[in-house]
């Protein structure tokens, strides 16, 4: 991780599961790290938990990225503030209990996309336009993906509705970045990782009572898969990374 001493590293969704787990684990390997997320009193809490030292090198922002505006603004703070962020941490999901077929369910599927897809493409968008005016040529994106991007998982009494539909959107967007990069002459990098069942809030009660013999990683398994990632040398670029814990059948 010597590359990214003191450089700047954005996660979304910082608030809990595996972005304040990405936050801890970065910060405390040296980088600079901005949290974003919608809850600031919990970015707040993960700050004044932090040891003194590290306090100082971890900075929050509020930010919905499902919210175009706020997302530029934010990167352009990011900009005006630390300089410019090399590493971009794409955590923040969501999933929406409901089901396609449900009568007036147009707010939740919308916010889905929202959040999922096009949050994705903003922040990534914003990162890689200020490293593009910056010339620096050897970031790293990383997404949090799921192994419901590459197969839709059967769940007794769930629908994943809008959430595997966009989380396939983001196995293809993550090609189609590599190639934009590729195309830009770049050396940047990009990464899904594509996790299956995790202990976090979208693993809510009912799926737990459905499921009750569901193992589950913890956040800090996926942080520890971030931090590999990024730490590769230079010519290797791990494209799709697949965890899942031992004994799941999805």
């Amino acid at each position: 991780m010597d590359r990214w001493q003191n450089r700047v590293a954005v996660v979304t969704g910082a608030s809990s599961g595996i972005g304040e787990a990405c936050c801890k684990d970065l910060v405390a390997k040296g980088l600079i790290v901005v949290g974003l997320a919608r809850r600031e009193e919990r970015l707040t809490q993960l700050k004044k938990s932090l040891p003194a030292d590290q306090q100082a090198r971890f900075h929050i922002r509020k930010c919905d990225v499902s919210v175009e505006q706020q997302v530029v603004d934010t990167f352009a703070w990011v900009d005006e503030t630390l300089g410019g962020a090399d590493v971009l941490v794409n955590n923040a999901g969501i999933l929406r209990e409901s089901e396609i077929t449900k009568a007036n369910n147009s707010a939740d599927m919308r916010a889905v996309l929202d959040t999922n897809v096009l949050g994705f493409v903003w922040c990534t968008r914003e990162i890689f336009l200020s490293q593009e005016k910056r010339n620096v040529t050897d970031g790293h994106v990383v997404v949090i993906n799921s192994i419901a991007g590459h197969k839709i998982p059967i769940v007794p009494g769930l629908s994943t509705n809008m959430y595997a539909p966009s989380k396939f959107a983001v196995t293809a967007l993550v090609e189609v970045l590599r190639q934009e990069f590729l195309q830009k002459k770049t050396q940047t990098k990009i990464t899904s990782i594509s996790p299956g069942a995790v202990d976090t809030e979208i693993i809510d009660d009912k799926i737990k009572a459905n499921l009750p013999d569901l193992p589950l990683l913890r956040s800090e398994d996926i942080a520890d898969a971030v931090s590999y990632c990024i730490q590769t040398p230079p010519n290797v670029q791990i494209h799709e990374l697949t965890i899942k814990p031992v004994g799941e059948m999805f």
